[in-house]
């Protein structure tokens, strides 16, 4: 059995060294490849990881030639995995690699996909706890797939699994809740995350909005269908008024203001009925956006006898 474990690494040069010995001390009992992906580094974190590499010929670089992204550097990770399993986990040791051995048991006992469900975020600031527990929810009632709450990118994948997902041609991607997308069997492992013991996070406030956004409109066309609803909304109130002022008229024609109700009743109506237009098309620009993503209809459990 081979594992492949995938660590992408941007401007990492302070613990790209303590995260590669750490990993092999973890690993020294297991076969396997450590994956390290840099996606662009301006400073000494490639010349860092190619010292270490003769250290185990089964390690590997990829070197990109600009940053192109944390999901992009996962995306190359598993192009390049040749293990039976694989694990995705960041370069900065704020994901336990210990918590592999737990993940490796419950791959062994028949689950295909086991992810790391935080308990704590240490080191984290509360706006960013907030968001993070909002985003989980929020994209829970929008999408169809069942993303768990808490969970990051940290996960043990069956070969399958990985398979399944390079076979995905889209470019946008949000690689959580794309393994959710595919199914297989899965369970979670619970740890406290720790605070970063150096550097500073890679992650800012732009392109955490950048892959929430990737997440909601990758796995959901509800923001195409809420111009409909407003329409729908917005088309109720214009006849209501419209009913309000032919009442109106009957029972106090005194101090009703000529063209006012009929005014309001035309601008209100009509503004509904071009927002649900609206909500029409997007709901069919959804089903081109569906369509375009290339997924395949289903997706066939092939189980393995042992691994």
């Amino acid at each position: 059995m081979l594992l492949s474990v995938i660590i992408p690494v941007y401007n990492e040069e302070e613990i790209v060294a303590e995260t590669y010995r750490v990993l092999e001390e973890e690993l020294k009992d297991i076969e396997h490849e450590l994956i390290f992906v840099n996606d662009g580094s301006k400073d000494r974190t490639r010349e860092i990881v190619e010292s270490l590499l003769p250290q185990n010929p089964n390690n590997k670089i990829i070197n990109f030639s600009r940053n192109f992204g944390h999901q992009a550097a996962f995306s190359a990770g598993l192009d390049h995995a040749t293990g039976d399993a694989v694990v995705i986990i960041d370069g900065d040791l704020q994901d336990p690699p210990s918590l592999i051995h737990e993940m490796l048991k419950k791959w062994h006992e028949g689950y295909q996909v086991v992810y790391a469900q935080r308990n704590k975020r240490k080191g984290e600031t509360i706006f960013k706890r907030v968001t993070a527990f909002a985003f989980y929810r929020l994209i829970g009632k929008l999408t169809s797939i069942d993303i768990p709450p808490d969970t990051g990118d940290y996960r043990l994948m069956d070969r399958c699994v990985v398979d399944q997902l390079k076979n995905l041609p889209e470019r946008s991607r949000f690689l959580r809740g794309l393994v959710c997308w595919v199914g297989f069997k899965k369970i979670g492992v619970r740890y406290d995350r720790a605070q970063r013991t150096a550097g500073t996070s890679k992650y800012p406030l732009k392109k955490m909005v950048r892959l929430a956004f990737d997440g909601i409109t990758g796995f959901s066309s509800a923001p195409l269908k809420i111009s409909f609803y407003m329409g729908l909304f917005a088309t109720i109130v214009g006849f209501g008024i419209f009913i309000w002022s032919i009442l109106e008229k009957i029972l106090s024609p005194a101090t009703t203001v000529p063209g006012w109700a009929s005014l309001m009743t035309a601008i209100v109506f009509f503004a509904g009925v071009q927002l649900m237009s609206i909500g029409i098309l997007g709901e069919y620009i959804g089903r081109i956006y569906d369509e375009v993503k290339q997924r395949p209809l289903y997706i066939e459990d092939k189980k393995k006898e042992d691994k």
